[in-house]
């Protein structure tokens, strides 16, 4: 699936379509340059999901993992950016929340190879001053499934 959208409001309802959608289980692998739209496309998804309006969802640079509860499903909300080495993923719980129930969203997913063979990819490339080139593809059958119940929601 590839998409433009051309502010930023319209990147985080591209992420709210996903979160309409997404089942238990589902792993994203967020990629994209700094200033992208990875964290507004999570609060879109968060909001699609139902988390409480009250529930911050920021970028998790320096805490690594945030947590949001309240919705349909729980959100684990992941980055990689920060960490140098692969063993530290183990420190942080990322193998975890990967086992778990909920949708895990990865930002900076491509600096490691961990994630998944399972997984929806979500690239968002900087396209113009307030466009974003949003481009997905899935790993697996059930991402397969999440992209083409995705694609459906936001065609509609």
């Amino acid at each position: 699936m590839n998409r433009t959208t051309r502010t930023p409001e319209d990147t985080a309802r591209a992420g709210e379509a996903l979160g309409r959608v997404v089942e238990s289980g589902t792993v994203i692998a967020l990629v994209g340059d700094l200033g992208a739209g990875k964290t507004l496309f999570v609060q879109g998804l968060a909001r699609g999901l139902i988390v409480p309006a009250n529930v911050r969802v920021v970028s998790p640079t320096f805490t690594l993992i945030n947590e949001y509860r309240g919705g349909r499903l729980p959100v684990f909300h992941a980055d990689l950016y920060r960490l140098e080495r692969e063993d530290e993923l183990d420190q942080i719980g990322l193998d975890e929340i990967l086992r778990g129930d909920g949708v895990v969203a990865v930002e900076w997913a491509d600096r490691f190879d961990v994630l998944p063979a399972d997984s929806l990819r979500v690239e968002i490339a900087v396209a113009g001053d307030t466009e974003r080139a949003i481009a997905a593809s899935a790993g697996g059958p059930a991402s397969r499934a999440v992209l083409s119940a995705w694609t459906g929601a936001i065609d509609s």
